[in-house]
């Protein structure tokens, strides 16, 4: 079995994940990534851009925007996009009385809204607005208003999850609503084991290597069965193989195992945007990137997930890209600290 040092893994997720050698493709850089999220558009269009992309107009062409991992939204790759929605819709959430009580819809309530977003959005994107007149119209459940209207979308999660509602093009600054089957590339939900390949070679190959945990904690905050995880490894199996990091076994894709063996510790120094995947992949809890006690600088109140300082692949502080001010906890060469500043795209 092959040993592992942390520095020499955050050494090989930067070359993967586009910070050492930049990619100009924003879906080049969501698929490898795994996904970019997008609950804040500004800091998804940052993500993409410190690694040479522009989003342009690939939403709605080589990109969808959707409810996904973690129930956030993210931009993913149209033609990958239904894999990582099978493996979200297996938690089941919307389920539980706990959903109920904290969204006001039963279960029966959800499954007539898809009906309704299966039946008009395929004829052409709807408003907020639009959209709720048209489920309150069709179900005349008006106790659903308020939670349809909310700009935190969680009633039309399990709709994206299903494959029926993805975010449209904008109209004057109003999202809009669509049937993700009208994009060009889309793919009709696969099976739960073909899903978990894709979705864990993805997965793997930028921010691996992990246990089933830390895979499950970046797809659904641990909620999804265990029995769910082992079998979704279990199905890739023959592409896996077993390392040791720093005394934890970890499963690597095979064909990563050398180059992550050759890889020598950096002394990058970069800087991200807020809510960069390269954090959200390994998650804020991981000590071997963000030291557990200057973890409450980085995962903020409401869910807020700050700019950081990379140093040799791990987090040493934090950053405002309004003034170019940090706060660093360990030493970073100042030199390119100030020209990473300088360079970064705002």
């Amino acid at each position: 079995m092959e040993t592992l040092t942390w520095p020499q893994i955050l050494a090989w997720r930067m070359e993967r994940q586009f910070l050492l050698t930049p990619e100009p493709d924003p879906a080049v850089v969501a698929r490898r990534l795994a996904g970019v999220q997008a609950q804040v558009a500004s800091a998804a269009a940052t993500s993409l851009a410190v690694r040479g992309a522009y989003t342009g107009d690939a939403v709605g062409v080589s990109l969808v925007k959707t409810w996904a991992m973690r129930g956030t939204l993210h931009l993913l790759p149209v033609e990958e996009a239904s894999a990582y929605l099978t493996l979200c819709s297996t938690v089941r959430n919307w389920e539980k009385p706990a959903w109920t009580r904290a969204s006001g819809a039963t279960p029966a309530d959800v499954e007539a809204i898809a009906k309704v977003a299966a039946d008009v959005l395929p004829s052409g994107p709807l408003t907020r607005a639009e959209f709720t007149a048209a489920v309150l119209a069709e179900t005349g459940s008006t106790h659903l208003e308020g939670a349809l209207s909310s700009g935190w979308g969680s009633i039309l999660k399990p709709l994206a999850w299903w494959g029926v509602l993805c975010h449209g093009p904008s109209q004057g600054g109003r999202i809009t609503f669509t049937s993700p089957a009208s994009l060009p590339g889309w793919r009709p939900a696969p099976p739960v084991e073909e899903a978990a390949r894709t979705v864990l070679r993805a997965y793997l190959g930028a921010h691996g290597p992990a246990t089933p945990d830390m895979f499950d904690n970046w797809l659904m905050r641990r909620m999804s069965r265990k029995g769910d995880v082992r079998s979704w490894f279990a199905a890739l199996e023959d592409e896996l193989t077993e390392v040791s990091v720093e005394g934890v076994v970890m499963r690597a894709l095979t064909g990563h195992v050398e180059a992550l063996t050759a890889a020598e510790p950096s002394g990058a120094v970069r800087l991200l945007g807020p809510f960069d995947q390269y954090v959200l992949g390994a998650g804020t809890d991981a000590t071997y990137l963000i030291p557990a006690e200057h973890r409450a600088k980085v995962s903020r109140a409401a869910g807020w997930i700050s700019p950081v300082v990379l140093h040799g692949g791990a987090v040493a502080g934090t950053w405002d890209p309004a003034t170019g001010e940090s706060e660093l906890w360990s030493r970073v060469p100042g030199l390119a600290l100030r020209a990473e500043v300088r360079s970064f795209p705002v």
